[in-house]
Parts: C-alpha cells; structure tokens; sequence
C-alpha cells in the first residue's frame, strides 16, 4: 500500500480531482497483484453504489437544497439575532447562532460558510471587525453543520463503519452546543478586547421573540422529527431521507410559499451536482478500500498505536492529530470514507464507543476544512469577503483554540458525547 499512497499524494499534487486521484491510486494496487483479477475493481464500484444505506444521502442532500430555498434561512438569522444579538460581538455571534440552527437544514460545513459570508460578511466589515476576524468566525461556525442531524458526515461514518444512524444523530447536539459556547467565547474575548460593539443595545421585547420563534419554529422541529421517526422505528435511515425531501417541500411550498417552481428546479440542479459528486467518490473509494483490507492496513496501524500508548485517551488523541493533520490536505468527505475502516476497527479494539469515537472523530476530520493549505470552507470564505488567507489564519487562531480544547474535552468525557443517544436509545 506505500506505492499506492504515494501514488495519491502525487496526483493530489499534480492537481487530479479527488474521486480519479483515489480510484487511479486504487487501480494501481491491483496492477501490483497480477493474482487478482482485474475485474474486481469494477465489481466493487458496482457494489458500492447498491448499498441501500447510502440511499439517505442523496435524499438529506435534496433535502438541504430544497430547505434553503423555502424561505427558512431568513427566519433563522431573525431568531439568531433575538437569541444572541445583546452579546458582545455582536453580528460575529449571531453568525454562531446562526450556524447552530442552520446545522440541520444545510448539512454541509462549505455551504454553511459560504451561504453565511453572502449574508453576514458585507455587514461584519461595515461595522468595524477586520476582515480576518469576519472570515475566520464565519468559517469556524460552520464547523457545528456536520455535527447536527442530518449530517452527512455522520451517515458516512455510520454506513461504512456499522454504527447505529440514529444514535450518532443523538450524539451531536451537545458536543455542537459546546462548540458553540468555546467559539462564543473567543469571540467575547476578542470582541472585549478590540472593543467590537453588541448588534443590539436594548431586550427583545416578548412579541418579538414569539415572531422569531414561530418563524423559525419549523427548522428547529426538523431534527427533532428525525430523532423522533428513528427511535420509535417509524422510518430507517433511508426512509427518513426521503421525510426530510417531503418535509422540506411542505414547508417552502404550503408553509411559507417561498418555493415556486423556479426554486424547485434550481434545488434540483444543485443537488444533481451535490449528489454526483458525493456518490461517484464513494464509489471509487472502495476500488482504494479493497486493498486496505486486503493488505490488514487497520491492524498494521492498530499495531503502531498500541506500541505507543495502550490508554484509549491517549491513542484517541493521537488518532485525532493524525486525521487534522492529513485533513489539511485532503477534504472532509474523503477522509471519512478512507480512514473510517482504518480508524474505527483500532478504537474498537481499545474499547471505545464507535458513537463516541465518531463524534470526536467527524470533528476532526472536519477542523481541516477551515485550515490552510487547502481548506475548502476556508477558500471559499476568504474568497467571497477578498480576505488574504494570511491574515485569516492569524486572526482565525482563537478560533481553532477553542475547537481543539472542547474536542479534547469530548475525548476525556465520553457521557458528554453519550449522554443523549443513551436516554434516547437507552
């Protein structure tokens, strides 16, 4: 397998598309075993794509598409706002808030940040807060999206490596809150020392906060369905996928009345593109994880972290710094699919939860979105507000601070992480 990831660096570097970078690296193993017949790769392509499991992310990704354009992101900025708007930093943790509300309608950290930059960015900077400081709180936030059902990082991580759906889903929403009290934080920090200034100087007055509520009442209750549709076995991952299309067209189209025919075509077109791209690298990915376990990769790697500590802290945390390290390099996406069959088999083998371990996991797999030298989320955000990527990453430094101290926080403290999932599913 040396020549193999040797050979995926390579093609990363010389600028090939993810999804040919890893099949191409993957085919290559098997030009290294003339034994195997070459039709395998093609039958596991195949495979992969029949999974009925996999069915939900089309369907949450349609979903999304569909939600944000039934008029639900304007009423959640409102609610966010009342929420959070007396806060010292004003706009910066109204993003926060935003980004904890829109976790269970996007679904996805890139969209997240860039859809926040158009709305918030512009504001931000008129108001005073450098443009570093914009970019990087805007960027940040968005690290809440996978971690709030449905993400799909985490029907990712579930599918491939066997973990109850519905337990994982369970297992985010108080890891996300205290992401969102570290960020909150960094920004008072930051804000209180620069002297940035609350978005609002008076209370909400009670009519307001009910206008708010009720507007964004249908987001909030969204992921609250799906938790709900899981644990009494109404639906299963899959089929809860296509509630959440229903739920998202019901919504734009006899809620609110946003979504016309117009937006549905364009929700269509955007999760075409969505879709396609997801699903095609799931599918070459199992061409690279068939040699994976055919060369006992997970165990060579279970050898060399117990050689180092035996203590499931310890190996969680170095797992973690491992994956941050490769996630600044390669996308989110792509390292949950790839190392899931590496990294999961070795925490199970030291006795960690998978829903724990997934949690901690899909967040650092995602801190590499918002990191140069080839953060997505980042790109996007620095690109949209005209930020140096120089100037974001220094003053974007906070930020990271406080994701890796609650990460660790969750290491050390699993019943955060299973306190939910565990009164939910018992």
């Amino acid at each position: 397998m040396l020549i193999v990831t040797i050979a995926f660096v390579v093609l990363i570097l010389i600028g090939m598309p993810i999804a040919f970078a890893i099949g191409t690296s993957g085919a290559l193993f098997f030009a290294q075993h003339p034994e195997l017949p070459f039709t395998i790769p093609v039958q596991v392509t195949v495979s992969q794509t029949q999974n009925f499991a996999l069915l939900a992310i089309p369907l949450f990704i349609v979903a999304g598409n569909f939600m944000n354009r039934s008029g639900i992101t304007e009423r959640l900025l409102d609610l966010a706002s009342v929420l959070t708007g007396r806060l010292r930093g004003g706009l910066a943790q109204v993003s926060l808030a935003l980004s904890a509300l829109m976790g269970g309608v996007s679904g996805s950290a890139i969209a997240d940040a860039a859809m926040q930059s158009r709305m918030l960015g512009d504001e931000m900077t008129k108001r005073g807060f450098t443009r570093g400081f914009t970019a990087g709180i805007l960027s940040y936030g968005a690290v809440l999206t996978p971690i709030i059902p449905p993400g799909i990082g985490m029907i990712l991580y579930g599918t491939i490596g066997q973990v109850s759906i519905g337990r994982l889903f369970a297992a985010g929403f108080v890891p996300a809150l205290l992401l969102w009290i570290g960020l909150g934080f960094a920004v008072w920090l930051t804000a209180r020392r620069r002297g940035y200034q609350p978005q609002r100087r008076t209370r909400p007055k009670l009519g307001e906060v009910t206008r708010a509520f009720t507007g964004g009442i249908w987001a909030l209750l969204f992921p609250v369905f799906l938790l709900v549709g899981l644990r009494m076995g109404v639906f299963t991952p899959s089929e809860i996928g296509a509630f959440a299309v229903l739920y998202a067209l019901f919504i734009g189209v006899l809620v609110y009345r946003q979504m016309g025919m117009k937006g549905f075509v364009e929700g269509l077109e955007s999760s075409l593109a969505d879709v396609g791209s997801v699903m095609f690298l799931i599918a070459l990915s199992a061409i690279f994880s068939y040699g994976i376990v055919l060369e006992q990769v997970p165990e060579t790697v279970a050898g060399w972290i117990v050689g180092l500590t035996h203590n499931l802290t310890g190996a969680m945390i170095l797992i973690c710094v491992v994956v941050v390290v490769i996630g600044f390099f390669i996308d989110a996406t792509v390292l949950i699919i790839m190392l899931t069959p590496i990294v999961l088999p070795v925490a199970r083998d030291l006795g960690a939860d998978p829903v724990h371990f997934g949690i901690v996991f899909i967040i650092a797999a995602t801190i590499g979105n918002f990191t140069p030298p080839v953060g997505a989320a980042m790109y996007a955000v620095c690109s949209i507000l005209r930020c140096p990527i120089g100037e974001y990453t220094r003053e974007s430094a906070p930020f990271l601070a406080a994701v890796v101290a609650v990460t660790v926080l969750l290491i050390l403290l699993p019943s955060i992480v299973l306190f939910v999932p565990n009164m939910i599913f018992g």
